[in-house]
């Protein structure tokens, strides 16, 4: 039978597994959750990494097609090697099972299909997974449970710190791919401070209040020694505003001290004040919280149920990848999205380290600054659901922060 994919329509026979991938190729029609599904939908799959995006110039006969995506997807699901008569049995093709090994044979000769060690079965290459990415797959539409899912752990109505935010998103991504999810925080290196505001809310405490351009604010509560005077605050206010509105972040962060160090007042209690404030004014400059790593990482232990991890060797370069967070750092910040999503599969990642993964992200933005989110696993990995996912979590993300 030479009919192209695994669509409807291929094979008289109909087992749950050619059903369940028949339903994955075509449109779904649904009432409700518009929005939901153009958080899904809208997203452009950008393919490719750093170094060299595998380009696959090899034709493919419909036949090759049909039994290449038979094996991918069998492989996704059992991640053991997979044999003609498996996929016989599995996907019903309408042709016999030599008919199929031919074909599987011809796929390894194009570096589609490799053979592991003396297994009689054949698992798929990066190369495959690039065709099936590219040319195969139809994005499954996420569950109204794995939304409503998404949305209780991200929380949008309680407002948050973005790294919050970000880590809250990392451990829904973990938790409904079951892969690693992932985010960078965004640099505020570049971010120039539009203006610095003191809010007294009682006697000995305040808010200080930094606005970004682009909208992006920031806020820390100032501890107060002792009673402060209204226009004691106004007073601060405007030299804070006078020395430090206009500058970026990285130069703040390296000449505050110098900046205020002269109170420009005889008053003690500004001079005192004003020390207190430049203390806040550093906690403000920090972003991530604490001085920490801007790149954040979901739950691992849901990785336990890969296979690819029984070994523990495998699992062990994927934690060593969450302590290299200049690696992850560079990878993620360096990423062009150009408004979609972006797939890196296994070789095409420029570090080594990162060979044996695919990494599926997308941005979101705040105050004119941009961060990502994603999810990190074995190449061996159920695209259609991850890109799904990926997609609708980073535009609820890109919601709750407009």
């Amino acid at each position: 039978m030479d009919s192209e994919g695994l669509g409807p329509g291929r094979s008289r026979q109909t087992s749950p597994d050619r059903r369940r991938l028949a339903a994955a190729r075509r449109p779904r029609h649904r009432t409700g959750r518009s929005s939901d599904e153009s958080r899904e939908r809208g997203m452009t799959m950008r393919t490719g990494g750093l170094r060299e995006r595998i380009v696959v110039r090899e034709e493919l006969t419909p036949r090759e097609r049909q039994v290449l995506e038979a094996v991918v997807r069998t492989y996704v699901d059992t991640a053991g090697p997979v044999g003609s008569h498996s996929v016989n049995r599995r996907w019903k093709l309408g042709v016999s099972s030599a008919t199929i090994r031919n074909t599987m044979a011809e796929l390894e000769s194009k570096g589609f299909l490799a053979r592991p060690h003396t297994s009689a079965g054949r698992v798929p290459t990066d190369t495959a997974y690039r065709y099936f990415v590219d040319r195969l797959i139809r994005p499954a539409p996420l569950t109204n449970a794995e939304r409503d899912r998404i949305e209780e752990e991200l929380d949008p109505d309680a407002a948050s710190p973005i790294e919050r935010l970000v880590r809250r998103t990392t451990r829904a991504l973990s938790l409904i791919s079951h892969e690693l999810g992932l985010g960078l925080v965004p640099s505020l290196d570049s971010a120039v401070l539009e203006k610095i505001e003191l809010i007294r809310l009682s006697s000995h405490k305040a808010l200080m209040v930094a606005t970004v351009r682009n909208g992006l604010v920031r806020t820390v509560y100032v501890d107060l020694p002792l009673e402060i005077p209204r226009d004691t605050l106004v007073t601060l206010t405007v030299i804070l505003n006078e020395r430090l509105a206009g500058l970026t972040f990285a130069d703040l962060r390296e000449s505050l001290p110098e900046r205020l160090r002269d109170p420009g007042t005889e008053s003690d209690t500004a001079t005192e004040l004003l020390n207190i404030f430049m203390e806040s004014a550093q906690s403000l400059l920090d972003w991530p919280e604490a001085g920490g790593s801007p790149v954040l990482f979901g739950q691992t232990s849901v990785l336990a149920s890969q296979p690819e991890f029984t070994s523990g060797q495998r699992l062990k370069s994927l934690i060593e990848l969450t302590e290299r967070n200049r690696l992850m750092e560079s990878v993620l910040s360096n990423r062009s999205h150009s408004g979609g999503l972006r797939i890196t599969i296994g070789r095409e990642h420029q570090d080594e380290a990162l060979s044996g993964f695919t990494l599926v992200t997308a941005e979101y933005h705040v105050g004119g600054l941009k961060g990502v989110v994603g999810v990190i696993g074995p190449t061996r990995m159920p695209y259609e659901k991850v890109i799904s996912l990926v997609g609708y979590t980073s535009s609820l993300v890109n919601d709750i922060l407009r």
